[in-house]
């Protein structure tokens, strides 16, 4: 486990102007990020808000069905909200075949890091039946927003990329078979 600093609640912009920055950036400089724009980001994504357990981006009926993984030339890591840690899950960098499972965007390898947001569908959709893939991706879409307009409060850029091969990503990232990649998002220093 890699323990992560804690995450700040107030900033130096207003929502109102990373909403107004807010782009989808494509041109990143190959620089890593520093553990502590990771650790916010994460937060950002997933992070434990309150006391009951309730995490930064809504979800129906706070089942929480997303799981979040994050690649840099480091490695390979999942995020565990519960404890604002990441678990190391592989070595290496697999940007580029990260990059090559999203159809040869070669922005994601030059990105600091991308995170992953995987669903595991069946835990939602015990309650919410029909409608739970619609609650899921919506929820999906709440924290790549989320990520972005953290991106842009830490003076970076980001992209929500949907286009990939799901079963390529699922295997660069050695994913369990109840998880289905649904976003891509690079974010990194603007070039």
């Amino acid at each position: 486990m890699i323990e992560l600093p804690q995450p700040k609640t107030k900033g130096t912009i207003s929502i109102e102007e990373a909403i107004a920055k807010r782009r989808s950036v494509r041109n990143f400089q190959n620089k890593k990020l520093s553990i502590e724009q990771i650790s916010q980001i994460l937060w950002a994504a997933q992070g434990i808000t309150s006391k009951r357990g309730f995490r930064s981006a809504p979800a129906a009926g706070a089942i929480y069905p997303m799981e979040i993984y994050l690649v840099s030339n480091d490695g390979l890591f999942h995020y565990i909200p519960q404890e604002h840690n990441t678990e190391k899950l592989k070595e290496g960098d697999l940007r580029k075949k990260l990059a090559d499972a999203a159809f040869g965007q070669d922005f994601i390898e030059t990105a600091g890091i991308s995170i992953i947001i995987a669903c595991d569908y069946e835990k939602i959709k015990w309650r919410y039946r029909d409608r739970a893939t619609r609650y899921a991706d919506m929820e999906a879409g709440h924290i790549a927003q989320n990520i972005q307009l953290q991106a842009v409060a830490l003076g970076l850029g980001s992209v929500c990329v949907g286009a990939f091969s799901d079963d390529a990503v699922k295997k660069v990232l050695e994913l369990p078979k109840n998880l289905t990649p649904i976003y891509i998002i690079p974010v990194g220093y603007i070039k």
